[in-house]
């Protein structure tokens, strides 16, 4: 099972370190009424947005370089494919592609040629 960022060919970049964050919020329509009734709705049909947290820590300042040239290619705005565990996925064993774009990341120099990152990735729903 290989955990990762890959290109959209499915060539993996890199590994991160086991601790990840998923954060999920339902985008909803909602009418409010002022007798406090209220209506809500699905917004779209991919309403579930999902964002990513991953971290890269105490690497080798080369492959930091290498995260941050990927990341920089894509410019916020190409996806790429973030593979997940999943138990529930049937057709591979434990995991899940998902596309996601960049939204933001952080290179800290820890020392000598030891750097971390640190990568905020949103979840897309393209072809």
């Amino acid at each position: 099972m290989t955990i990762g960022i890959k290109q959209i060919d499915g060539t993996l970049v890199a590994t991160p370190d086991k601790a990840m964050t998923k954060s999920s919020a339902p985008r909803i329509l909602t009418a409010s009424f002022g007798d406090g009734y209220e209506q809500r709705i699905p917004d779209g049909i991919n309403t579930l947005n999902e964002t990513y947290s991953l971290s890269f820590k105490t690497r080798d300042k080369t492959d930091i370089d290498d995260i941050v040239l990927f990341l920089d290619t894509q410019k916020n705005v190409s996806k790429f494919i973030l593979t997940l565990p999943d138990t529930n996925n049937t057709t591979r064993t434990g995991e899940r592609d998902v596309k996601v774009v960049s939204t933001t990341y952080s290179v800290n120099y820890e020392y000598d040629n030891f750097y971390s990152l640190t990568l905020s990735l949103k979840r897309v729903f393209e072809a």
